[in-house]
């Protein structure tokens, strides 16, 4: 299991992974209060627009009043893509009455732990 986190508009962000056979199951959590908010499941495929690259196509579920599915999606077609595996990713921010800046700050921190997961994914590859 990998574990990355870091802080993001003065709350904790935990990005976890566990390896299911030759697939990936993340969950992303944080802000006041870990829960479940979203789920996007994605697996790689040529690309539309240059079959030479790899994609990937995305299902998204979400929880009944909650916001995480963007976000869910993104990150799990990013990773999916990148290292060409079928990835789930859980996702689950809670912030009570945020600010828009904290909203973006969460986002952003949230893309650079997902960025730093895949470099931390090739460079235990390539070694």
């Amino acid at each position: 299991m990998k574990e990355l986190s870091t802080t993001a508009a003065g709350y904790p962000l935990r990005l976890c992974c566990v390896r299911m056979g030759e697939d990936l199951c993340l969950t992303l959590s944080g802000g006041e209060e870990e829960h479940i908010g979203a789920a996007a499941v994605a697996q790689p495929r040529p690309s539309l627009a240059d079959p030479a690259r790899t994609s990937a196509t995305a299902s998204v579920i979400t929880l009944l009043g909650h916001q995480e599915d963007i976000l869910a999606r993104e990150l799990a077609l990013k990773v999916a893509g990148t290292l060409n595996i079928t990835v789930c990713i859980v996702c689950g921010i809670h912030l009570r009455h945020p600010a828009p800046h904290m909203l973006e700050e969460m986002v952003t921190a949230s893309r650079g732990l997902v960025d730093a997961f895949l470099e931390d994914m090739r460079s235990t590859a390539k070694s």
